[in-house]
């Protein structure tokens, strides 16, 4: 990982006074995901923040699974955010679990009975809304409320014992149906689940609710500064209570910062869940997806999450990142690392008539002008070549400079050519192009006989690889005019293309995760999961120019 340190914000200045003034002897921190789903990029903010504080501070984080919800979870996320959190550069300390402490939360449970302050309710959960309240509006209190200590104890006894179906009983905390706050209004600390847990299997059939289970697993860790999201502000009132009722030896504190959000990006987990499971996209790390596996597959790098991580900072105000600025990182990160290359990714064929038959020489060119410490590489040249599709026209407009007939070009480390004839099939389509070149202007020589406006990249027929390369844009736009719509009706419909091109000879071993930066095309990776033996494919990550301007 970079040696980088995150710049100062509001939780690392109280944190540094905790430790200075002795209020905490360690820093402790945690990332706490449910595994219910793939991490996205605002997870990855968490992690930083998380971890970055706790080894600036000397202290340590630990990853817990707050795993309180077994119809939800499964081994697939565990296994997959262990990756992400690894992946991005970070090791815990201690790896916990909710389900670690279930024996430990349900005595909490019994001494929170005994002290008078929860009960056993059978309301139903749409009677257990109704009674709620409103904002404005208190709640009603549970005609269940006031059951003694003894028969509140016998019934959460046979609630753990599974006599009860699922929703029959549910466990609340006795605190004020006219709080102010909703959360505080006897919210259900358990609820009956006769499910399959992926870690304790069907020993249990009540689970603690997360806003118990949460602030019970920070106490048993000793967590010292507990960071969550600005929509658990409202929560951390319960955070405490739960804490103080429970009489636990360690009171962590909850600190709140805003989340991340990100322009024309899904940041919901139960809406990327979705797009999973109608089969909108191909699976979790799908490169179009939001999450830090699809980030990685699409060839995004752990260097520049975490570079646009601490650009955005922590704070508590709502705000929306430009998506440009988590591209400008990227293109920051790969700009030296990536092999500068050609690719042809909708190919025109061209013959160049006066050059010799069956001759291929090869000719140089550098990895990365920015970076010599990459070298450099010969490519092949010779009488057939590929060009872009869209750098010819046959009728151009004023000031196009690329190939039209009569025109001149500058071959890409090779030679100027002069379109001389269009070949076109029974349709009208352009399908070949005849051309001629000029032997003195071969790349390097020294010509200056006379300059040509336009360069275009090619690649030679014989010897071009097959490649497919998929084109991303977002699966939807914030702009787009059917925003009222459901989710799933809000598909941008071009969120992937996918074209079959080729590119240069040295690439055909290319390997999953290698990346390039094709001229004028972007930078590209190489799918991890599609490419094989004989299946070459490029994810593009990043055009290669943006309007945005980081210090703006």
């Amino acid at each position: 990982m970079d040696n980088k340190t995150s710049s100062s914000n509001f939780i690392k200045n109280i944190a540094a006074e905790d430790l200075k003034t002795g209020k905490v002897s360690e820093i402790v921190t945690r990332f706490p995901p449910e595994p219910n789903g793939y991490l996205h990029i605002g997870h990855a903010k968490s992690i930083c923040l998380n971890f970055e504080l706790a080894d600036e501070l000397k202290g340590i984080t630990n990853l817990r699974f707050d795993d309180t919800n077994p119809l939800k979870e499964d081994t697939e996320y565990v296994d997959a955010i262990q990756e992400d959190v690894r992946w991005l550069g970070f090791e815990w300390d201690n790896l916990r679990f909710a389900s670690d402490y279930f024996e430990e939360m349900y005595d909490r449970a019994v001494r929170l009975i005994k002290k008078g302050k929860a009960y056993v309710c059978d309301l139903s959960a749409e009677e257990t809304r109704e009674a709620r309240g409103t904002l404005t509006q208190p709640g009603k209190n549970s005609p269940y409320r006031d059951r003694g200590v003894e028969e509140n104890l016998d019934l959460f006894a046979r609630m753990r014992a599974g006599e009860f179906k699922d929703g029959e009983r549910v466990l609340r905390a006795k605190i004020d149906m006219a709080s102010p706050n909703i959360n505080l209004r006897d919210p259900v600390l358990y609820r009956i689940a006769h499910a399959h847990h992926h870690r304790t299997g069907d020993a249990w059939c009540i689970y603690p609710m997360y806003d118990y289970a949460h602030p019970l697993g920070d106490a048993i860790e000793g967590v010292t500064h507990s960071i969550c999201t600005l929509e658990f502000e409202d929560h951390r009132p319960l955070y405490d209570w739960t804490i103080a009722e429970c009489e636990m030896e360690s009171e962590p504190h909850q600190y709140e910062f805003a989340r991340l959000n990100v322009t024309n990006t899904i940041m919901s987990k139960r809406y990327l869940k979705m797009l999973v499971d109608e089969g909108v996209v191909e699976s979790w790390d799908d490169p179009r997806m939001p999450t830090i596996s699809g980030l990685r597959r699409r060839g995004y790098t752990a260097e520049a999450l975490r570079a646009f991580c601490r650009e955005i900072g922590v704070a508590r105000a709502y705000s929306v990142v430009d998506e440009r600025m988590l591209e400008h990182f990227i293109r920051e990160d790969l700009k030296l690392k990536a092999l500068r290359t050609m690719a042809v990714l909708q190919p025109l064929k061209v013959v160049i008539t006066n050059y010799p038959e069956g001759q291929v020489e090869l000719l140089p060119a550098e990895n990365n002008a920015e970076n010599e410490e990459m070298g450099s590489r010969e490519i092949p040249f010779s009488r057939e070549i590929y060009i872009e599709r869209d750098d010819f026209m046959e009728n151009p407009p004023s000031k196009y400079f690329r190939l039209f007939p009569g025109n001149e070009v500058r071959l890409k480390h090779a030679y100027f050519i002069t379109c001389q004839e269009v070949i076109k099939d029974e349709a009208g389509n352009v399908v070949e192009l005849r051309c001629t070149y000029d032997p003195e202007t071969k790349s390097g020589s020294g010509f200056t006989g006379r300059k040509v406006k336009g360069t275009i990249h090619w690649v030679e027929a014989s010897q071009a690889v097959p490649a497919e390369f998929r084109l991303y844009e977002p699966l939807i736009l914030d702009d787009a005019e059917d925003a009222g719509k459901p989710f799933l009706e809000r598909i941008n419909p071009n969120s992937l293309e996918v074209l079959q091109g080729f590119v240069e000879p040295n690439m055909k071993d290319a390997v999953g995760q290698d990346k390039f930066q094709f001229f004028r095309h972007g930078y590209f990776n190489v799918d991890p999961k599609h490419t094989g033996a004989e299946r070459l494919v490029f994810n593009r990550i990043v055009s290669l120019k943006s309007s945005f301007d980081i210090k703006s």
